[in-house]
């Protein structure tokens, strides 16, 4: 009975020593390594060596077929600059040279008096139209007329004494010299007449054509002397335009040549008119040669004085490639443009002709079918990789990338033959665990 009673405690002491044992080696037992993304967990060291290198072999493989990562390029090359590209346009482009110049009117005169005499009447408004042989101005002549009375009585007096002399001379009662002194004095009186009626027209001042009348600056009751402005008159339809082109055109320009005429003054309006006239001494100052064209006016809008943009036609129209100007640079002494040559940008040497409306004319230099930098080039230097505004910096195979990426986590997922997988490695301590609370629990019931 004693044995059997010691043997049931010893038992019992081996099982509990048992458990403790196996909760403290549970206890203490080192946590799994953390596996990375679609390993096996709790995998051996040969399984995170074998899932290793098969990622490794994987990406050998990746990069073996050319495929790379979006946003970077191939053979770590950086990615071409960015610009904005174009091809030269054509367009129909007279030879034509452009300047500045100033309009001015048809006839301009200024009205001034020509005789000393205070302002009788002023005979117009300022600014209204007026026509030709029209009195504009009068002046007080009230002394001049009572000297052409007294002139006009002595030619009178004069011309009877010499009727009376003449015929006396036919009876000779008086000598020759007597007809002819007679005869002199008529003379005189006739030309003092006619010497005051001159000095008397002086006195109404008319208007030598038709036009309009500015702002005078005098008035009625103000005395004016000989030669003091009054008032302008100017003609303005057709108006002039003056301008000058540099000496290097003086063999293309020709009387009758046709220009377009802008203003400021008048925005969003074009004015067409002819060259009439060429100055045959050019303008020393500037080595410039001076022309001057007309323009219709009929309704007045152009005013003498305005500040006028030509351009005159020299030639035919012809077909030219344009640019926008911003494309062209200069550097140095030439005029470049950057062209994409298999995808590398190419400075290329042109020669500009004409420049209008924000567009340059390329005489040399590049053809209709070039690709051309049109914006960005300041960043760009000779030979540097470019590519389009808004185009991927990567190369087209990097698309394909994401595709082969996903291969390596679904070769990984199978674990090889032969090994325990982390779950039924962590089985067989629960089960024996459980298995000590069971016979722990026996001796209790």
């Amino acid at each position: 009975m004693k044995k059997s009673i010691y043997g049931l405690v010893v038992a019992v002491l081996g099982v509990v020593v048992g458990a403790g044992a196996m909760f403290l080696f549970g206890l203490f037992k080192p946590a799994p390594a953390t596996s990375p993304p679609g390993a096996p967990a709790g995998g051996s060291p040969g399984q995170a060596a074998n899932a290793s290198g098969k990622a490794s072999d994987g990406a050998a493989k990746s990069g073996a077929s050319g495929t790379v990562a979006p946003g970077a390029s191939a053979a770590g090359a950086p990615p071409g600059a960015p610009v904005e590209l174009g091809k030269p346009e054509k367009a129909s482009w007279p030879l034509s040279v452009t300047a500045v110049g100033t309009l001015r009117s048809d006839e301009s005169v200024i009205i001034r008096s020509e005789q000393s005499g205070r302002i009788a009447a002023l005979n117009f408004k300022e600014g209204q139209p007026v026509r030709k042989g029209q009195l504009l101005v009068q002046l007080d002549d009230s002394v001049t007329r009572a000297e052409l009375g007294q002139a006009n009585a002595n030619l009178k007096l004069a011309k009877a004494k010499f009727d009376r002399a003449a015929e006396l001379k036919e009876r000779n009662f008086i000598s020759g010299q007597a007809k002819d002194e007679a005869e002199n004095a008529l003379k005189v009186a006739e030309a003092a007449v006619k010497l005051i009626e001159a000095r008397l027209r002086r006195f109404n001042i008319e208007a030598p054509f038709s036009g309009t009348v500015g702002l005078r600056s005098a008035s009625v009751g103000d005395y004016v002397r000989d030669g003091q402005d009054i008032v302008n008159l100017e003609k303005t339809d057709p108006i002039k335009v003056d301008f000058k082109v540099p000496e290097l055109f003086q063999s293309k320009v020709r009387v009758g040549q046709a220009l377009a005429v802008t203003l400021d003054a008048v925005p969003g309006k074009n004015f067409t008119g002819t060259l009439y006239a060429v100055n045959p001494q050019l303008d020393q100052a500037g080595r410039a040669v001076v022309l001057r064209a007309q323009m219709g006016n009929g309704d007045a809008a152009l005013k003498p004085g305005m500040f006028a943009r030509v351009r005159l036609a020299l030639s035919e129209t012809t077909e030219t490639l344009v640019v926008p100007e911003q494309a062209v640079s200069m550097q140095g002494e030439d005029q470049v443009i950057f062209r994409v040559v298999d995808g590398r940008a190419q400075r290329t040497k042109v020669e500009v002709g004409q420049r209008r409306d924000g567009k340059a004319e390329i005489a040399q230099g590049i053809s209709a079918g070039d690709t051309i930098v049109l914006a960005g080039w300041q960043r760009l230097r000779d030979g540097a990789a470019v590519r389009g505004a808004g185009a991927p910096s990567a190369p087209p195979t990097a698309a394909a990338a994401p595709r082969n990426e996903t291969a390596p986590p679904k070769a990984e997922t199978a674990a090889p033959k032969g090994e325990t997988t982390a779950p039924k490695a962590d089985a067989a301590p629960a089960k024996a665990d459980g298995s000590a609370r069971a016979a722990d629990a026996k001796p209790k019931t």
